[in-house]
């Protein structure tokens, strides 16, 4: 798709820019007088989280702005394979596939060895990252990510749509009233900043508040959780433009490093025109701050222009230009728990994304480590809320995901380091790094994180199974469950499989079939299939509640090796009468041929197949022997209620 041909117009890309126009905000109502879930903070966390509680009718959810309405500049515009993955459990990839603008290279460029007042470049190679997801990292406006989830919110069951115009005042929390799970020890007071009823004070009670509002967070600060970490010490501007050039690299992911102006980074953005540049300015003295630095958008591209020197670069029109510092601060906790309280103590307040992780912009993370924060913790919510789970399950959110926050501050710092012609504050010049070969060699070293593909969480009663690896060697337990194609036994159709993981809040249970056929009453497959269906201490029967679908809490889904098998040989279990009418279910059972064979993709033993156990934030839980039933229904015991 092509567009921003004749200028920067905001709004939906699937009109043409003749037409397009940005989406109005929803009209001002007031604020519920009490709520399940509070969420501070319409960034890519908070509408990520906004969209999972959606779409359950019985948790009542508010999400609250600052902001007049919608954003319609984007301050990121990375879109990870990880966080297109994401998008898919929504049932939104296609649209961002379609309008976001694929990275298929990096062009590193250095000066010239023979006049080094010119860049050269260095070489040019395939993004380190292609090959990790079906999907591939891509560039698009953060507003257009917003919308999207916006428009899956207010589609949903619930019809949900932010607030806009509030800025929170005050948020306390009612320590007598945390460990009560009833009760709604959250008290925020947000005050009306709109024209028409400015100043306006409205309270909200809550069981759960996530402050998702930025590197600044008005949460955080109520909650008193510091940011620790090293201060900013560097300045670089970013502007995305329109430009006439003749840098052959324009249309790909460049890093550019002069002998003497500094560093440029090329990033090209969706429609085929816009451009962004990473402009490399100076270092900041202790407490200074980058707005004191009294540089404007013509500073910007005079740097740019000296950079690129001897291109040429005429800037016909700036849609968006920032400068900013560069600093790496992680939360010291991530929740309202006390460090050193006893370990059953329950969460009710959170901070996500920039509110508990800061860095810079270049790696393109934070949006995809943010976005990925709550939809670790969305699930966790809804399922306490909805009293399917143990409250316990909300201590994991915190420790699964600093660990993350600590990985992306240390990537962050070495990036920044190596795309940065000069030295950090502290450090001599003879410390800085100036070759472009040390950045893909990170680049190709840290591929999978950049990705979000690699990304796992540590071994704990929320994700076992580790010493059964060699079952599925690809399919490593803590890591997203990777997708691959297999054929659907009731109509030959190729199928995703992780495009079954939908974030709807349900459990996964996929079954590799073992070598004899489940036609076989003796083999493993089979003999699992009969303990899920009718087994007193099957957790699918334990869990399900009376009168629902056999697949609402835990869905299951089959692979076999075998090529001979039709639909109505399987088990009722694996084709199940749902709905009010009982009709029945063909889409839970799949076979493996020579095209899409994914016992070799996911290095599955054929001789004894596996269980995989995956949670419904796509992450694998636990990975088991065909026969260890024993083991599938302790797992579920440790935190699921009946």
């Amino acid at each position: 798709m092509q567009y921003h041909l004749n200028g920067f117009k905001p709004g939906n890309y699937q009109v043409s820019d003749e037409a397009r126009e940005p989406a109005l905000p929803p009209p001002l109502l007031d604020l519920p007088k009490a709520v399940d879930v509070l969420i501070v903070g319409c960034g890519p966390a908070g509408l990520a989280l906004a969209r999972q509680l959606a779409d359950f009718a019985d948790i009542k959810t508010c999400i609250v702005e600052q902001k007049p309405g919608p954003m319609l500049f984007g301050q990121a515009d990375g879109i990870s394979c990880r966080t297109m993955e994401i998008m898919e459990a929504f049932n939104s990839s296609e649209r961002l596939v379609k309008e976001a603008y694929p990275l298929h290279q990096n062009a590193f460029w250095e000066p010239d060895a023979q006049n080094p007042q010119r860049i050269k470049r260095a070489h040019k190679v395939a993004d380190a990252r292609l090959g990790l997801s079906e999907f591939t990292h891509g560039v698009v406006n953060q507003a257009r990510l917003h919308d999207i989830l916006l428009d899956g919110m207010a589609h949903s069951v619930t019809h949900l749509v932010p607030h806009y115009n509030r800025r929170l005042l005050e948020l306390t929390v009612d320590r007598d009233l945390t460990q009560d799970l009833q009760a709604y020890p959250i008290t925020a007071i947000f005050e009306r900043n709109d024209a028409g009823q400015s100043s306006k004070v409205e309270t909200i009670q809550a069981r759960y508040v996530v402050g998702c509002d930025g590197a600044r967070s008005a949460v955080r600060k109520c909650l008193g959780i510091e940011l620790q970490g090293d201060s900013a010490n560097k300045a670089w501007g970013v502007m995305d433009v329109l430009l006439v050039t003749d840098f052959p690299d324009i249309r790909v992911k460049s890093f550019i490093q002069s002998k003497d102006h500094g560093a440029v980074m090329v990033v090209p953005r969706e429609g085929g025109y816009l451009v962004r540049l990473y402009v490399e300015l100076d270092l900041l003295g202790k407490d200074q701050r980058a707005s004191q630095l009294e540089l404007g958008v013509d500073d910007l591209i005079a740097r740019a222009q000296r950079i690129m020197n001897p291109y040429q670069l005429a800037v016909k029109e700036v849609a968006w230009w920032s400068i900013y510092e560069v600093g790496q601060r992680v939360a010291e906790r991530f929740d309202d728990v006390p460090a050193g309280s006893p370990g059953d103590l329950i969460p009710r307040a959170f901070v996500a994304g920039d509110a508990c992780h800061t860095h810079s912009p270049k790696g393109g993370w934070g949006l995809n480590t943010s976005l990925p924060d709550t939809f670790n913790l969305g699930w966790k919510l809804a399922a306490v809320l909805r009293g399917k789970s143990h409250p316990k399950l909300l201590r994991t959110y915190a420790a699964e995901r600093r660990k993350v926050a600590f990985m992306l501050i240390d990537a962050d710092r070495e990036m920044s380091a190596l795309v940065a012609t000069r030295p950090s504050a502290g450090k001599d010049a003879a410390s800085a790094k100036t070759g472009t070969a040390e950045i893909e060699h990170f680049i190709a070293r840290q591929n999978g994180f950049i990705a979000g593909t690699s990304i796992g969480y540590d071994e704990s009663w929320l994700c076992a199974g580790h010493r059964h690896q060699a079952l599925a060697d690809g399919l490593p337990v803590g890591q997203r469950f990777r997708s691959a194609q297999a054929v659907r036994v009731a109509d030959g159709c190729p199928v995703p499989l992780g495009h079954l993981n939908k974030a709807d809040g349900r459990w996964r249970i996929f079954i590799f079939g073992d070598a004899r056929s489940p036609l076989d009453a003796a083999s493993k497959s089979a003999r699992l299939i009969a303990f899920l269906a009718d087994a007193e201490t099957s957790p699918v029967r334990q869990y399900t509640p009376a009168g629902a679908d056999i697949d609402s809490v835990i869905d299951v889904y089959a692979v076999f090796q075998q090529q001979d098998l039709a639909i109505e040989q399987m088990p009722d279990f694996l084709w199940p009468a749902k709905g009010k009418y009982g009709l029945r279910d063909y889409e839970k059972v799949f076979q493996t041929n020579e095209t899409y064979d994914v016992f070799e993709q996911y290095g599955v033993d054929r001789a004894q197949g596996c269980m995989v156990v995956v949670r419904p934030d796509q992450h694998i839980a636990n990975l088991l022997p065909l026969d260890d039933h024993a083991a599938l229904s302790r797992f579920f015991e440790a935190f699921m209620l009946k």
